[in-house]
């Protein structure tokens, strides 16, 4: 046993089945580029990008060296009335990325945290603009926004609400999810059916009383739930009936930001500005944990009341705005920029979609999804034994192929990174067709 291994048990790994893992440990030891390098020194190549993270590669030279160099200069200032200079050059390359009318930008660490701000500054909006009786926040069916309380109580994957139902926020419903395999089997890109179901959202002002909601939340491409790109038109009615009812529409943008449907934000992307985004993940290409939440002018503008020596919005954490982070998040602009990043990742859609569509006839595949370079192969369920078919090819491909793919119970789900090669690609995606013609 290595030494990686010697102490496995003391770790308690998130979202996974830990003694189904420590009896053959998947564990690596050192990235570069688009592959991985495991415990015992096998080489394999990342279909994942991280996790959803790392779309320029691991441990790209530039963002290693801002930080190397960071961490030497400052490592830690706090941000509550004193803040660093790398914090405040990030956000204002944040901003200048984002859709029109974004200016202002509040850090966090994570996505988590990102929504969880997001849900307190709808709320504090409206009770500065005297409608504090708007409290009511909507989720949606299958989305996920992290597993602090407020992004799983608007959250919407069952199994990540059900042992803590007890203790979720009140005052949170959901509309309807958008998958509906019986009309949008095998769609390329956005899927044709479906605009109506925005048209919940009219149900529930009507259930609750639209004035007494504040928010909406959803993903603008449902990402960890299985890759569910919004109906056409969708998007669009949300934004539609919020704006007739006076509820702020966020976009959570964990994902979707920083060129995974090769434009910064996929609200550029898919047309339709909400009030609020969420991001984090691709801020710094993963490499060191950070979030943030970007806010339209006038959602900002409205806690700008009162004296201007009080603090406006009672929330912050310890490492918002860490200066490593930061310096992190300037180079991955950096780079964004400097290597066409977004535009490379357009020019890798149609292959992408090519690629995961050939599977379309294989007899366990039920369905095919994708949009960008987000994408999903779903597998019919074992009779008896739901997500043993994608666990097992997620443990085949590590083992037997070389890959590190992600499943959701018996959803295959795919990030490629945004400067793939497309031969790489090419060939992970035969392994992967290996590997499922050999599972039952």
């Amino acid at each position: 046993m290595s030494a990686a291994t010697d102490h496995l048990d003391a770790y308690w790994m998130p979202f996974t089945a830990n003694r189904d893992f420590k009896k053959k440990p998947r564990i690596i030891k050192a990235a570069s580029g688009h592959h991985y390098t495991a415990n015992d020194g096998t080489r394999l190549y990342d279909t994942f990008s991280g996790l959803w993270t790392s779309g320029l590669g691991h441990c790209h030279p530039k963002i290693v060296a801002a930080v190397q160099a960071q961490v030497a200069e400052l490592d830690y200032c706090m941000t509550f009335q004193v803040t660093n200079d790398k914090a405040v050059a990030l956000a204002e390359r944040v901003v200048g990325m984002a859709p029109e009318g974004f200016s202002h930008c509040f850090f966090t660490n994570s996505g988590s945290e990102s929504v969880d701000t997001a849900l307190k500054i709808a709320l504090g909006y409206h009770g500065a603009r005297g409608e504090g009786n708007r409290t009511r926040l909507i989720g949606r069916e299958r989305g996920y926004h992290g597993v602090n309380f407020g992004g799983m109580s608007v959250g919407g994957i069952a199994p990540n609400r059900k042992a803590f139902s007890a203790c979720l926020l009140p005052g949170v419903d959901h509309i309807r999810h958008t998958l509906d395999i019986g009309q949008n089997a095998f769609s390329r890109g956005l899927p044709q059916h479906g605009a109506n179901l925005a048209e919940d959202l009219v149900r529930l002002c009507t259930l609750h009383g639209s004035s007494n909601i504040a928010a909406v939340i959803v993903e603008p491409v449902a990402g960890s739930t299985g890759v569910l790109p919004p109906p056409v038109g969708y998007l669009e009615r949300l934004r539609e009936i919020c704006d007739a009812h006076g509820i702020l529409l966020i976009f959570d943008e964990v994902i979707t930001a920083f060129g995974r449907l090769a434009k910064p934000f996929g609200a550029q992307r898919l047309g339709v500005l909400p009030d609020i985004i969420t991001i984090a993940k691709g801020l710094t290409n993963g490499v060191i944990p950070m979030g943030a939440v970007l806010v339209r002018d006038s959602v900002y503008d409205a806690f700008m009341q009162g004296p201007e020596s009080m603090i406006e919005l009672f929330h912050g954490y310890t490492y918002s705005g860490h200066p490593v982070a930061a310096a992190a998040g300037l180079a991955t602009m950096d780079v964004y920029e400097e290597e066409g990043t977004f535009e490379q990742a357009a020019s890798l859609e149609q292959h992408f979609e090519d690629l995961l569509h050939s599977f379309s006839d294989h007899k366990h595949v039920i369905d095919v999804r994708n949009f960008g370079l987000m994408g999903a192969i779903e597998m019919a369920p074992r009779k008896g034994a739901p997500g043993a078919r994608g666990s097992e090819a997620h443990k085949k491909c590590f083992w037997d192929e070389n890959l590190v793919i992600r499943n959701g119970m018996d959803t295959l789900q795919f990030s490629p990174f945004l400067n793939s090669d497309p031969d790489e690609m090419q060939q992970s995606f035969a392994a992967i067709r290996r590997v499922l013609d050999s599972i039952e």
